[in-house]
């Protein structure tokens, strides 16, 4: 039983570094599992801050769209929690950009608020349940905010343009 224990940890350990890795230095071009679902609600801010607008200063709006609430934190369950138990453990965030930062300062301060009322509870759970709820602002800078914006409008005239030639070719 103990050296299961034993080799479960140290699995676990190492697993842990591999993750660790990707939490302070995320590679170019890696996947985001939320991408559609952020682009969305994204999409959704920005949507709301353009209404009735007579004049549109893309700059303007990005600034007040980052500022604005969304509908969970975007990060996955699992990076979050990495980076949790690592604050619980007094590992230093200064390496992490500032809006990343403030993020995870954000799910740290519910998290233990959270574990301070269900002592019993994993710190992986109460990660997730934060993670998943509304978050004060999307924690992107109008910058991120603004290359997220084009990132959809392309996809969008992709995705359109390529109905577009689909319908021609059938219609010959």
């Amino acid at each position: 039983m103990q050296v299961t224990f034993y080799l479960f940890t140290i699995k676990l350990v190492i697993l842990r570094e591999k993750k660790a890795e990707y939490y302070y230095m995320k590679h170019s071009g890696c996947t985001f599992e939320y991408e559609e679902e952020r682009n969305n609600d994204f999409m959704r801010a920005y949507t709301e801050q353009i209404a009735g607008r007579r004049e549109i200063i893309l700059a303007d709006v990005f600034s007040r769209v980052v500022e604005m609430p969304s509908k969970r934190f975007w990060v996955s369950e699992e990076r979050a929690a990495i980076v949790i138990s690592d604050m619980m453990r007094g590992k230093s965030l200064d390496k992490m950009r500032q809006k990343k930062r403030e993020m995870f300062q954000e799910i740290y301060r519910r998290t233990m608020s959270i574990l301070e009322k269900q002592p019993g509870m994993s710190v992986y759970d109460a990660v997730s349940v934060v993670v998943r709820s509304p978050a004060p602002q999307f924690y992107l800078t109008p910058q991120s905010a603004r290359i997220i914006f084009y990132r959809i409008k392309k996809k969008w005239y992709e995705r359109n343009l390529a109905k577009l030639s689909r319908s021609r070719h059938h219609h010959r």
